[in-house]
């Protein structure tokens, strides 16, 4: 019975924010072992998010999507964890902010579209790992949110 009651808290330390945009497309995901340090995004000109790249720790992922010119970097704070991720979609992830416990944020992409915002159900809770869609861009985007214990597992 005790173990139960720690598994069930563990998992509500567990959140999926929905997805958002069409859909369409390769999928990916991106993930790693410790924190999130830094984010970078490709946006094409004047129009959608092209790609993705999220740093956990010292290691970049593989980039979702595709490249464009440089792309817009957010490097954290040792201390800092992402707290929340909104922007605009249609058929495509139009725009992307990232924002932070401490305050920061980071934007990319043109603000047209629908709406959406996403947040960890957890107060301690931060990204852990991404996921969507990327077909001419990304066509869908999900955030996944836990909270990070000391031994870097979760």
């Amino acid at each position: 019975m005790f173990i139960y009651k720690i598994a069930v808290v563990a998992d509500s330390h567990y959140s999926f924010s929905p997805s958002v945009g069409s859909g369409s497309g390769t999928s990916f995901s991106i993930t790693g072992e410790e924190r999130i340090t830094a984010i970078r995004v490709w946006e094409l000109y004047g129009n959608h998010i092209y790609g993705i790249q999220v740093r956990h720790g010292s290691v970049w992922s593989q980039i979702a999507g595709y490249t464009y010119n440089n792309p817009i970097e957010f490097e954290l704070f040792e201390d800092e964890r992402i707290i929340q991720v909104s922007g605009k979609h249609a058929h495509y992830i139009q725009s992307l902010i990232f924002v932070t416990n401490k305050g920061r944020s980071m934007f990319a992409g043109q603000p047209s579209g629908n709406s959406f915002n996403m947040y960890p159900t957890h107060q301690d809770a931060e990204l852990r790992f991404i996921s969507g869609r990327y077909h001419g861009g990304l066509s869908s985007f999900q955030a996944h949110w836990a909270v990070l214990n000391e031994s870097n597992d979760w």
